[in-house]
């Protein structure tokens, strides 16, 4: 896919450029941010190669077995790139990228439940066998976590995964603080369950 004649890829590739001094790092993000809001594609593929396996991660977390995480992460730049003009510099780029990756994804959830609660207590952890199919291969939290119910696993990354506080993960769901403490509690017991077996 391509933003503005950027070509978007996944996955990332391996290699990992040469570290640069934190402050350095910044200023050269801020003159990116500068430079690709005013149209400059090559400073957006490099804010992308920047930020895409976090937020791929994120979104991955996030969406768990129900969607496709490079389609949603491919969302997440386009719309990155479409509104690079509203971005303040008021929190560091990533910052206002992650917000703007955890909006794509409540939205996508918003539309794939049309017509259920998003916390729909019906919905039980995913049916796919706990175990692998040896005994020896315990199950994995990355493979626990996608198969928390959406509301639950949405609640355990936003808190466990990504550092957020209750009052901001209600705020971002829509939800109470109080909501978001026991989807928690129950994300944490259904791990425990499915990590014990």
């Amino acid at each position: 896919m391509e933003v503005g004649g950027v070509r978007l890829s996944h996955p990332p590739s391996s290699s990992s450029p040469t570290p640069t001094p934190p402050s350095a790092a910044a200023d050269s993000e801020r003159a990116d941010v500068a430079l690709a809001a005013a149209g400059d594609q090559r400073a957006f593929e490099r804010l992308y190669r920047t930020h895409v396996a976090r937020i791929h991660s994120l979104v991955r977390r996030m969406v768990g077995a129900q969607g496709d995480p490079d389609e949603l992460t491919q969302d997440v730049f386009v719309r990155a790139w479409q509104r690079l003009a509203t971005f303040r510099g008021e929190a560091a780029f990533g910052t206002w990228l992650h917000r703007l990756a955890v909006n794509v994804v409540l939205n996508w959830h918003k539309g794939a439940a049309r017509g259920r609660h998003r916390f729909d207590d019906a919905a039980d952890v995913d049916a796919r066998p706990a175990r692998r199919d040896t005994p020896e291969h315990a199950m994995d939290l990355e493979d626990a976590i996608a198969r928390l119910p959406p509301g639950a696993r949405q609640v355990f990354v936003l808190h466990d995964v990504e550092g957020f506080r209750h009052d901001e993960i209600a705020e971002q769901l829509g939800v109470t603080s109080g909501t978001t403490k026991a989807q928690l509690h129950r994300a944490r017991m259904l791990l425990r369950g499915l990590l014990e077996r």
